[in-house]
């Protein structure tokens, strides 16, 4: 049996890989993977495969489902019409959760007209969707786990219920009030248990600012003079030295940069998450939590010199870091050498590349046509790490914490119930809940999307035909 998820950290969960770890392909590739005759070590990695487990179904896009099924397919030497390749797979997950980035849901409705074509071809990344969904659509038996396992406060059980199909009451919105910071029931986030508690915020924007503050905060704290470690910029092999060029680059959002920050704060004793798969052997993968013990650097690597506003004066600039220790509290490695700590893990710098458009900062007569862009190809080295004071409601999918301040307030645009229901749902009880501040009532009457709802009624129709077909397991 394999386990596969589609993040990293939901992987971890389940002591396996990721899906596109395992297939060997990049998350935002557009390129399949090459598949020759005879490649005995995709035949060996799956010869003795029999049932295969894929968890957090939600994340799980249509055209990784395609890749998937057209790999297991060659693995197996099977004819193409049978689905996997003859492995019995088992999805696991919650359609109202968090949908794939970059992907297509597996609950996606082709039946409904298309709003961007009428009449025209379409593409082959459609046909291999639409032929994902049709082995969606020959799942047979559904199974439905009615017990809730993670929420034990009865009242806040009822109220998660009702904000899944978005049917929050009055009396439902005025009792998460009452969790408000500067409420009696939540004083101060300077107090315990609150000051050590994550802060899960919907943009990732928000949870920058916010991560920055808390970690110039504690630097000050512990009476340190607050660092950043700057991330190495280059573009056709020269470093990036036009300073305004510079600057735009560090604070741009790790989200636009392969998830490596420009401009990444230190403090003994911050919680990190690694945005990049290390080791995935040895669990060092894209979503796991740790702890920052020290940063290795050379001497002569730091400056005073101001880079951004959003850090104090005085803050110190590391230009060239080595790599910084980390403490990993799950990993598998184990490791004999006197000078280092047990899970104390050195975390090299990565090197990712992406694309930003120069078109504002160009004079006018080297501006490009009008719906032209001017893209730079930008290669970053950089400690692929961010903090983890705060992070977002996306991130904390597939996770039960002990406790959790929430920021409910979100952009206008925003009509997914599960930017709600996913960070609402991480904790036991109402009162592991702080709410950052003051939110619309609005938010808690978000209604599933049509697909939604229908395929979750699609397979409520499963599980009571499963049960009568297997009826003496039931009893």
């Amino acid at each position: 049996m394999r386990n596969l998820a589609p993040t990293g950290i939901a992987a971890a969960e389940i002591g396996g890989m990721t899906i596109h770890s395992f297939l060997g392909e990049q998350r935002n590739s557009g390129k399949p993977r090459t598949i020759k005759p005879g490649d005995t070590k995709l035949e060996n990695q799956w010869r003795l495969v029999e049932y295969l487990l894929i968890d957090e179904m939600s994340m799980v896009g249509l055209t990784l489902l395609a890749k998937l099924n057209r790999i297991l397919s060659a693995a197996k030497h099977a004819d193409p019409q049978i689905p996997f390749g003859g492995i019995n797979v088992i999805f696991f997950g919650d359609y109202l959760q968090y949908r794939p980035v970059y992907d297509t849901p597996l609950y996606t409705d082709f039946s409904q007209p298309s709003k961007n074509r009428s009449g025209q071809s379409r593409s082959e990344k459609e046909i291999q969707q639409r032929a994902a969904r049709s082995l969606i659509l020959q799942i047979n038996c559904v199974i439905k786990l009615s017990t809730q396992m993670r929420t034990e406060d009865e009242r806040y059980r009822e109220l998660l219920e009702r904000l899944r199909h978005g049917d929050c009451s009055l009396q439902d919105y005025e009792l998460l009030l009452t969790r408000v910071v500067g409420q009696p029931s939540v004083s101060s986030l300077r107090e315990s248990p609150w000051n050590e508690a994550p802060i899960l915020a919907y943009r990732n924007e928000v949870r920058t600012q916010l991560n920055n503050k808390a970690a110039a905060h504690n630097a000050a704290q512990l009476g340190l003079q607050p660092m950043v470690c700057v991330a190495q910029d280059t573009c056709k092999g020269k470093l990036i030295e036009d300073p305004i060029l510079m600057k735009k680059l560090l604070e741009l959002s790790d989200s636009k940069t392969e998830h490596l920050p420009g401009l990444l704060p230190f403090v003994p004793g911050m919680p990190v998450i690694f945005t990049q798969n290390l080791a995935i052997e040895l669990g060092l993968i894209n979503g796991i939590n740790g702890i920052f013990r020290q940063l290795v650097y050379k001497a002569d690597s730091v400056s005073i010199d101001a880079l951004s506003n959003t850090f104090p004066s005085n803050t110190q600039y590391v230009h060239r870091p080595l790599y910084a220790l980390i403490e990993i509290a799950i990993s598998k490695i184990e490791c004999n050498l006197e000078t280092l700590q047990p899970k104390l893990v050195p975390v090299p710098l990565m090197e990712q590349t992406f694309r930003f458009d120069v078109t504002e900062m160009l004079p006018k007569n080297k501006k490009p046509k009008s719906n032209q862009k001017a893209m730079l190809s930008i290669k970053r080295r950089a400690l692929p790490l961010v903090p983890a004071y705060c992070i977002t409601t996306h991130k904390s999918q597939g996770q039960t914490l002990s406790k959790a301040v929430i920021d409910l307030k979100l952009p206008n645009e925003t009509e997914d119930i599960v930017a709600v229901y996913v960070p609402l749902s991480r904790l036991k009880r109402l009162i592991d809940v702080a709410i950052l501040r003051p939110f619309d009532y609005e938010v808690l009457r978000i209604k599933p999307s049509k697909s939604q709802v229908a395929e979750i009624e699609r397979l409520d129709k499963l599980y009571i035909d499963t049960r009568f077909r297997f009826a003496e397991y039931f009893q």
